[in-house]
């Protein structure tokens, strides 16, 4: 404080009692989020105690990563410092969001050496909307069904509730599985695979069958063989015929193996092993009950 009787500072004065520069400070009183309130006759900005104030309002805002735009509309009444804040938070949250995917991008770079066309593509994936995701698998699931009205309304609707729900801040196992995923769902070849699966599932349907009859197939097939992998039969083992009479009766043993090899070939195991990832759910319960069959089938059918 200037020693005139006023209880005025000098910038400099200012500076010294909160630790600011006095370059910080004529910069803030530049931009107008901090008023003089006179000029000493040397031509000096004087402050007042209400300044000294405001100015560690200025600091805390600024502290806070909030604008000076901002912050001179706090000092002027135009909004509360809660509006500010909550609206601040929100503002965060966005940007912590899109860096947690940056660090998830840049780790699944460095771990695969990726090259730099690569990390852009990847980049790009991950920074899909939640609908741009979504959109890429829901035109994957019509291709597949389209024109199939005798496939089971059951699995019909389980296909088409397909969701890709990445996380807002991915690990970089899930931008790993999310791009690769990606590269599936538009890949013609694997589109072509996924349409041969549901067609076998469509021919296999009888007329007028009862929902779900594919669902209980596939829960009868784990009853039957979960106990026989259980005890170590192996799928040439005699034993085993049991198990396929029972599943598919005398029906031609190179067909039903053509339509299990449709449905449960590894590229259809790997899509759903990379859904159960990026989605953060239990991996895909007994893919090895519907292995351990094709490897019975194929037994049976070699030569």
């Amino acid at each position: 404080m200037i020693e005139d009787g006023t209880g005025l500072f000098t910038i400099g004065e200012l500076a010294r009692a909160t630790g600011l520069t006095v370059r910080t400070i004529r910069y803030w009183s530049d931009e107008g989020v901090l008023h003089p309130v006179t000029r000493s006759a040397g031509g000096y900005r004087l402050y007042d105690a209400e300044a000294a104030a405001r100015l560690e309002l200025i600091r805390t805002l600024r502290e806070l990563g909030l604008g000076l735009d901002v912050v001179r509309k706090v000092l002027d009444g135009e909004r509360t410092v809660a509006e500010v804040a909550a609206a601040h938070v929100a503002a965060l949250d966005a940007q912590i969001r899109s860096l947690k995917v940056t660090r998830a991008v840049l780790s699944s770079v460095a771990r695969r050496g990726s090259t730099a066309k690569e990390m852009t593509l990847t980049n790009k994936l991950a920074r899909l909307s939640a609908a741009e995701r979504q959109r890429i698998m829901e035109e994957f699931v019509e291709e597949a069904l389209a024109g199939l009205d005798t496939v089971d309304p059951d699995i019909r609707e389980r296909m088409r509730r397909t969701a890709v729900d990445l996380a807002d801040d991915p690990t970089p196992e899930q931008v790993d599985a999310w791009m690769e995923l990606a590269g599936m769902l538009q890949d013609p070849v694997f589109r072509r695979q996924m349409r041969r699966a549901v067609e076998f599932n469509a021919a296999d349907r009888v007329p007028d069958a009862p929902r779900g009859q594919s669902v209980w197939f596939a829960k009868r097939l784990v009853e039957l063989v979960a106990p026989l992998r259980e005890r170590g039969v192996e799928p040439g083992a005699p034993e085993a015929e049991q198990a396929l009479r029972d599943l598919f009766g005398d029906a031609d043993r190179t067909a039903v193996l053509e339509r299990m090899t449709a449905g449960f070939n590894e590229r259809v195991a790997r899509y759903r092993e990379l859904l159960s990832v990026v989605n953060r759910q239990p991996a895909p319960p007994h893919a090895e009950d519907f292995a351990w069959v094709v490897a019975a089938l194929r037994a049976r059918t070699a030569g």
